[in-house]
């Protein structure tokens, strides 16, 4: 039997802190320049994203660093956690890349460490990935979103045609959350205060009470797995749009940790879609 060929590594990149500042109060922007910036391109998606890899306390690896060894080397609990992040912003001049971090004290794992995070700090990632712009061919665009799709909104919005229709849903815990986002004149942005509702109550809410301009939309709605899945049977049933018009997935679930999370996410975003299927049907 012949050997089966040996798994390539993915290629790991390795960024340095050039500069941050607390934009809002829980939200952390971090400028990351270095080879592995630079080496990035603008690419082709405004929702285009990195995978932070943190080792777990008290654990280093060896020299060149090779996940693929780390993996057969090391038990799985001291395997580099990854943290999925969009870029803000990629500044091709200057080679850097700009992530925005969602910050509450000490919990999770990439926040503490964005807050704590000083020029010079170095930090590896995966990537880019990313599967979502913009289609300037669309009659107009609508966004929806928590905290944690602001940033992949607000780079989506500010590269979206300057004719463009778009109406943006997006919810933070109160208005000090809020960001300027630099928008087409044809922007309609409504921030929605969680304040003491459950995550996403108000999206579902302010979608569901939104008169759908006419023509063919193109969505992109992302946030805690929740809201998704009631929005996806709303857009998708009664709406009627098709799915390969939206952009639509969980980026964490209430009461899930994000490895638990991730572990899972795959599984159950072709449940919710073969459920609504169903329903279509």
């Amino acid at each position: 039997m012949a050997a089966e060929p040996a798994r390539k590594s993915p290629k790991v990149h390795e960024a340095r802190v050039v500069r941050g500042q607390r934009i809002t109060p829980h939200m952390v922007r971090l400028v990351l320049g270095g080879d592995g910036p630079a080496a990035l391109g603008a690419g082709e998606f405004t929702d285009r994203y990195v995978k932070l890899l943190f080792a777990p306390e008290g654990v280093s690896y060896p020299e060149p660093f090779d996940v693929g060894r780390i993996r057969e080397d090391f038990p799985r609990e001291q395997w580099p956690a990854t943290r999925t992040y969009t870029v803000r912003e990629w500044n091709q001049t200057a080679g850097e890349i700009t992530i925005d971090f969602v910050v509450h004290g000490d919990e999770g794992l990439a926040g503490p460490w964005a807050a704590a995070a000083r020029p010079g700090d170095t930090v590896r990632f995966l990537g880019p990935g990313g599967s979502y712009a913009p289609d300037p061919a669309a009659d107009w665009h609508l966004f929806v979103g928590d905290a944690s799709a602001l940033p992949a909104i607000a780079a989506s919005v500010e590269q979206a045609p300057e004719d463009a229709t778009i109406h943006a849903f997006i919810e933070v815990e109160g208005p000090d959350e809020e960001q300027k986002i630099a928008a087409p004149a044809g922007t309609d942005i409504v921030w929605l205060h969680r304040g003491t509702r459950p995550a996403g109550e108000a999206l579902v809410a302010a979608v569901r009470a939104l008169d759908f301009p006419t023509g063919d939309v193109h969505a992109f709605v992302h946030g805690e797995a929740g809201f998704v899945k009631e929005l996806r049977r709303h857009l998708r049933h009664d709406r009627k749009i098709p799915r390969e018009r939206l952009s639509i997935s969980g980026y964490w679930r209430l009461g899930q940790s994000d490895e638990a999370w991730r572990a899972v996410k795959r599984e159950w975003n072709e449940q919710v879609e073969r459920e609504q299927e169903d329903t279509n049907a």
